[in-house]
């Protein structure tokens, strides 16, 4: 790499190895070409193209042909810039990852899948890939991860159980040609936005993955940086954007197979420099993945309150609190009508996206998505208005069903304040609610009280009221998060 101050200049050396061949001046011209194309795609900005370098050996020509070598030609950025250190620093906000989600969620909704009849993507091929990683971790970070241990077990185990998984997501269209080695140290803070570089180009098969492998990567990597809080927030939006809320059965596998990628990664380059750092650069990752594995009983928090109420702002604040995962009834109501989030529909009574049937519908979509996720051992919140009894009731059965906790956040407001809400809502357009206060009305003379059982999983929650969210975080980690829920 030659940094000039404004550009920087790439070159691959000659190497020939068992995952990558840059042997010969036409497969580095190929594979030159092949990593601006693959970075363009997500940070067209950094990635200028490619330059033939003409002259000699000791008097190189940037520019020039004939080449005797080709470069990258990148925008050059401060090492500062790299989102680990910027993560490091506090410098990334909650806003910066729910841009970046939907960043990544739109890229991979236009990737074109891989064929369903490829080798690529298959169950068998992701289990041999997960497999392999985990033996070659071990290789590389010598008695820190025993062949007996939770991590293996978990890994083989996981595997299997989750073959036929792992097959509907192929036939689905899951593997995609995404970036392959989304982690923090691949991105940067861009002028104003975070952007991957350096995406895989010499291996398909380690690009062509699962889209919630790549999104474990990244949110793994928070985490293992002690911003677990930012890689909720991420998966949230991500699942808001895409729908991919099946892709939960697989993120925790995901998770722990991309914690040995970096160890792994980690350990070779500790060996190649300085072993004594071996622990310290490894072990997060290690002790990571460990965790990882260990079963705590989720918790299935649902809302119950009139349009208005505050529901999602509330959600919202308690998403990385927790943390938890929010799957909300606006959008999936939309993506269910086929309408984008923000697009605005008929919404009367009785009909449009308000319709009995397509409530039914969404609720059920809701219940489906809560439970994928409870499954996998994530704990969900489910924001939507809950005020049929019956409705609340297939959400209690359903954390039954699974053995997660159940609590309901009942939120309240007065009818002014619900009312005002309402209209500035409406004013300021742009969110993926459509009730207007005619459904406001409908609500308030047909909604159904809590019952006694109910009462006892509620936790009441007055919105107009300061540090409403604080409270309300402060109960459920006191109703729900005990020591007597971790098995």
């Amino acid at each position: 790499m030659f940094l000039t101050g404004e550009f920087a200049y790439k070159i691959k050396k000659p190497l020939r190895l068992p995952f990558l061949n840059f042997s010969s001046l036409e497969r580095r011209h190929h594979f030159c070409e092949e990593e601006v194309r693959l970075n363009r795609r997500l940070a067209p900005e950094i990635y200028v193209g490619v330059i033939p370098i003409g002259g000699s050996k000791a008097h190189p020509v940037l520019d020039t042909q004939p080449a005797i070598e080709y470069a990258v030609k990148m925008r050059e950025f401060p090492s500062a810039a790299r989102l680990d250190r910027c993560i490091a620093t506090g410098f990334i906000d909650p806003a910066d990852i729910l841009e970046f989600a939907e960043l990544i969620g739109v890229f991979h909704a236009k990737l074109p899948p891989a064929l369903v009849d490829s080798a690529i993507g298959s169950a068998a091929n992701v289990r041999a890939m997960v497999e392999k990683n985990l033996k070659e971790t071990a290789e590389a970070s010598p008695g820190r991860l025993p062949p007996e241990g939770a991590v293996h077990t978990h890994l083989l185990k996981r595997g299997h159980e989750l073959d036929t998984v792992l097959r509907e997501r192929k036939r689905g269209g899951a593997i995609r040609e995404g970036h392959g080695d989304l982690h923090l140290e691949n991105l940067i803070y861009w002028r104003g936005k975070i952007l991957p570089f350096d995406a895989l180009e010499f291996d398909p098969s380690l690009r062509y993955i699962d889209v919630v492998d790549e999104t474990a990567f990244f949110a793994m990597d928070l985490i293992a940086h002690g911003r677990s809080d930012l890689a909720y927030i991420f998966l949230t939006r991500y699942l808001e954007v895409t729908g991919d809320y099946a892709g939960l059965a697989v993120l925790n596998y995901f998770m722990i197979h991309r914690a040995l990628v970096r160890a792994k990664v980690r350990a070779i380059k500790a060996s190649q420099s300085n072993r004594e750092q071996l622990g310290t650069t490894v072990d997060p990752y290690l002790t990571l993945a460990e965790q990882l594995t260990e079963f705590r009983r989720p918790v299935l928090i649902i809302t119950r309150g009139f349009s208005g109420s505050g529901k999602t702002t509330l959600t919202e604040r308690l998403i990385p609190g927790l943390p938890a995962l929010r799957v909300r009834s606006d959008i999936e109501r939309k993506r269910l009508a086929g309408l984008a989030e923000r697009q605005c529909s008929h919404s009367d009574i009785g009909g449009g996206i308000y319709s009995a049937d397509l409530s039914e519908a969404t609720y059920a979509k809701l219940a489906s998505c809560a439970e994928t996720g409870l499954r996998g051992g994530l704990n969900m919140i489910v924001d939507a208005a809950f005020l049929s009894a019956e409705q609340r009731q297939r959400f209690m059965n359903l954390a039954i069903r699974v053995d997660a906790e159940f609590l309901i956040l009942d939120c309240r407001a007065s009818v002014g304040t619900l009312r005002q809400r309402i209209a500035a809502r409406e004013a300021r357009a742009g969110d993926a609610s459509e009730a207007t206060v005619d459904v406001l009305a409908y609500q308030l003379t047909t909604s159904d009280e809590l019952t006694p059982p109910e009462r006892e999983r509620a936790i009441r929650v007055d919105t107009e009221v300061p540090g409403a969210t604080e409270n309300t975080l402060a109960q459920i980690r006191a109703f729900a998060f005990t020591a007597g829920d971790r098995r």
